[in-house]
């Protein structure tokens, strides 16, 4: 059974889609990887980001991290600064 999760977008990641939150279907016990490769299909031009951080529930995450339907993700692209 798919669910939908929503995603937070900030910098680059919001000028690439043009959204400031994406919806994304996912399956049962979907990973990180699975919704980044999800997000991939759905906005090519992510793929290009090569650092990009996935936040879930305010912590970062790591790939092989579970995601539920009611979690808050965000993507958290790379910061540049002086």
């Amino acid at each position: 059974m798919n669910s939908t999760v929503s995603v937070l977008l900030f910098g680059i990641t919001r000028d690439l889609t043009g959204q400031s939150t994406v919806s994304v279907s996912l399956p049962a016990n979907a990973r990180v990887a699975e919704l980044l490769n999800q997000l991939h299909q759905n906005y090519p031009a992510l793929a290009s980001i090569r650092s990009l951080l996935v936040a879930v529930n305010g912590e970062y995450a790591e790939a092989d991290q579970l995601v539920h339907q009611n979690d808050e993700i965000a993507l958290i692209p790379p910061v540049s600064g002086g």
